[in-house]
């Protein structure tokens, strides 16, 4: 059987373990398209936990808190590894937060939050699977109503 290697990246973020269909939701978080160094994006992947997984390696780029937030409630199973001179300096798995604030618009449209400029605030019911209320008009939300800011 041929093995194909992917090239280590000397700095930057790698995203592992992605539910194979949110691949392409945490490429989108993660603004690739506009990257300047090497992003490499894999799906269909064998994984004993997921059965198939996804993969995002993007040279140059450490990326954020707010990013982590995001792929979170995409991806819950996910893990980030920070590398630094082809090494991984940090490693950990991203957890959904208890508040989640300025990342994702209720879908409520008569919602306070979404006119007079008011930051989104949803609190988290759930964790798997995703669950949110709003901190304002009180719905609660499902993954699917779920848009990202």
């Amino acid at each position: 059987m041929k093995h194909l290697d992917v090239s280590a990246i000397k700095d930057g973020s790698v995203i592992d373990h992605i539910d194979n269909k949110s691949t392409l939701k945490v490429a989108d978080i993660l603004n690739i398209q506009n990257e300047e160094q090497v992003v490499l994006v894999g799906m269909n992947l064998k994984s004993k936990l997921l059965g198939k997984k996804g993969i995002i390696k993007i040279g140059g780029k450490i990326i954020d808190q707010k990013e982590v937030n995001k792929i979170a409630l995409i991806a819950p199973n996910a893990t980030v590894n920070i590398i630094k001179d082809y090494e991984v300096v940090k490693k950990f798995k991203v957890a959904v937060p208890e508040v989640i604030e300025g990342i994702v618009k209720c879908f409520n449209p008569n919602c306070v939050s979404n006119y007079n400029n008011v930051t989104s605030k949803l609190n988290v019911v759930n964790k798997n699977p995703i669950r949110l209320e709003c901190h304002y008009c009180e719905r609660t939300m499902s993954a699917k109503d779920i848009l990202l800011i």
